[in-house]
């Protein structure tokens, strides 16, 4: 028997703009599934980069959305509003949300919510979607890599580094990533990369160079942004492309635009929370049918760097600005 759905829940909340000590739990409403969504009683939700800019003041959410932080989570449906088709009260669910992951209920299009992998638990679970989503679509939709390219990706150890090495490397691409430290590139080899340079003691550019025969890699997908874009570009083959998703060493920089033109490379980039559902489904239409068969056979699978209670939010913000983790950090709501 279904319990009740009680009327108030037990949410994070970001008191205001600041350091991880703002964030706090406080008392929301359960929020009601509109007609083509669900209502889901969150067990774990996935802690990602924009949940700090947006703790921080610089990334506030959408217009019309909540204010509590949090874009992915799994749980259990408990209630689906009148026009879902698909799922229904006691399937398990992990899902893309806009906002609200931080909370112990959510409600999530259905559209964006796609069935537990058989064999994962939600922690395993409630760390998929924000990576998956994200790397599918500016690895093999907007950088089109294919099978036999090169791939470099900056940030091996990130939730999204881990998942786009093994994710390039499932499809056959030859993979380049970047690192920190050398325990960094170690664990970046033993995901499939085939080459990790510690950009503290080696020129990424030189290293690119060097593994390719001076050709240069066909794809590139940089968070860093900053004096990495000309870099980049040096790195790069000819007519190669650079997909940017974010810009951690900041959002401006000075370029010889020549290169641009003598390699005829594209630059492209792209944001993903503010895209139209419709937008997000078609990703999740590929990604159950390209993707979670390979999560089933564990040939690929994220990687889990902390779990950290639902009450302490904080430490885990935390562990994300220190830059140490390896993998995905996520919080145990239940």
């Amino acid at each position: 028997m279904a319990s009740k759905i009680p009327t108030t829940m037990t949410a994070i909340e970001i008191t205001q703009p600041g350091g991880p000590l703002v964030l706090k739990p406080g008392k929301r409403g359960v929020p009601e599934a509109g007609p083509n969504e669900l209502l889901v009683q969150v067990h774990a939700a996935g802690v990602n980069r924009p949940d700090v800019l947006q703790r921080q003041g610089h990334y506030p959410p959408p217009p019309g959305a909540s204010d509590i932080p949090g874009l992915e989570i799994a749980g259990d449906v408990v209630a689906v509003g009148s026009a879902v088709t698909r799922f229904r009260p006691g399937d398990r669910v992990t899902a893309l949300v806009a906002d609200g992951g931080y909370a112990q209920y959510c409600t999530v299009h259905e559209t964006t919510a796609l069935p537990i992998p058989a064999g994962y638990g939600f922690i395993e679970a409630a760390a998929l979607p924000e990576t998956f989503f994200t790397v599918w679509h500016n690895v093999f939709e907007r950088g089109g890599l294919k099978s036999g390219e090169t791939f470099l990706v900056h940030g091996g150890t990130s939730g999204i580094g881990t998942t786009a090495i093994q994710l390039a490397s499932a499809f056959g691409a030859y993979v380049i990533t970047t690192a920190g430290s050398d325990d960094k590139c170690e664990a970046c080899l033993k995901l499939g990369a085939d080459r990790a340079v510690n950009y503290r003691t080696h020129d990424f550019v030189d290293a690119v160079k060097e593994a390719t025969g001076g050709k240069g890699v066909n794809l590139t997908l940089d968070m860093v942004g900053g004096d990495y874009t000309e870099r980049n570009y040096d790195a790069a083959a000819v007519d190669g492309r650079i997909v940017q998703i974010a810009h951690l060493n900041g959002a401006k920089a000075t370029v010889d635009v020549s290169k641009i033109m003598i390699k005829r490379l594209t630059h492209t980039g792209s944001t993903l929370r503010a895209r139209p559902v419709e937008f997000k489904a078609g990703i999740a239409r590929e990604l159950e049918l390209k993707v979670w068969p390979l999560l089933v056979q564990r040939r690929v699978a994220p990687v889990i760097d902390m779990v950290y209670p639902f009450h302490e939010a904080w430490r885990a913000h935390e562990r994300m600005e220190e830059g140490k983790h390896v993998g995905k950090i996520v919080l145990d709501v239940s």
